[in-house]
């Protein structure tokens, strides 16, 4: 995939570990010029990305941040926005705190971190990509405020892709299932004996494959198509990229 982005601008938000490390990763093979946030994560030591340190649920942090990858950048052609949470949250004991916790790091800083690209999008274009989840579609009974704040992200993408495509500004969002630190989190929060049906539940319900997609070899080609040229013409949709564990479309 070496230079297929041929230089582009990318900026990367929770790129520490997760989908965020794995986007820096590729779309820097690719040949983009990637900027990174972090925040409670350290960065990896070698890596070829500029980085910057931000809260992402914070605005004057997240213009600090932005203001700062754009002059390194030069610029800024693709936001990949993949900064987020998954806690659990059962219908019938969840708390002000959990709500807000799951709104602010999963939808306030989709909000702000889009807004923060397109100020600087809005005079030349670029592609922003957010993350969203299958579960804001299907729903969850053990992470009911992490799925409804993805469904937020899902509504807010398709607003944005309208309010910003006269200045040239794509907004799309992904549902992937591939393995992070958030599906580790859901494995440690059901036990060991429901992680155990859990996976023969994937088996069955993910064709290919049976699991969890790879972030770098599942996830990453889609990253660098939405990041180029042949993307121009999508807007507003939510992609999956789940091994056909959910099926999008009507």
């Amino acid at each position: 995939m070496s230079d297929i982005l041929n230089n582009r601008r990318v900026l990367v938000t929770g790129a520490a570990s997760g989908i965020g490390a794995a986007a820096v990763e590729v779309l820097g093979r690719a040949g983009a010029r990637v900027a990174a946030t972090f925040h409670n994560t350290p960065p990896p030591a070698e890596t070829t990305a500029s980085w910057v340190k931000c809260d992402v649920t914070d605005e004057a942090s997240v213009r600090a941040a932005f203001a700062e990858a754009v002059e390194t950048l030069g610029g800024l052609d693709v936001l990949v926005h993949a900064a987020g949470l998954w806690k659990p949250g059962i219908p019938g004991q969840i708390d002000t705190a959990n709500i807000r916790a799951m709104t602010d790091i999963n939808f306030t800083s989709t909000v702000l971190t889009n807004e923060a690209a397109y100020s600087t999008m809005r005079e030349s274009g670029g592609k922003i990509i957010n993350f969203g989840s299958s579960e804001a579609v299907s729903g969850s009974a053990i992470s009911a405020t992490y799925a409804a704040a993805k469904a937020a992200v899902h509504a807010w993408t398709r607003s944005a892709a309208k309010s910003w495509a006269a200045d040239g500004v794509t907004v799309n969002a992904l549902a992937p299932a591939v393995q992070t630190p958030g599906a580790d989190r859901r494995t440690e929060f059901i036990g060991p004996e429901a992680a155990a049906q859990f996976e023969k539940q994937l088996k069955a319900a993910i064709p290919l494959g049976g699991k969890l997609g790879d972030p770098v070899d599942d996830l990453g080609p889609m990253l660098v198509f939405l990041s180029g040229e042949g993307s121009r013409f999508i807007t507003g949709q939510l992609l999956a990229v789940n091994g056909g564990l959910l099926m999008l479309g009507s």
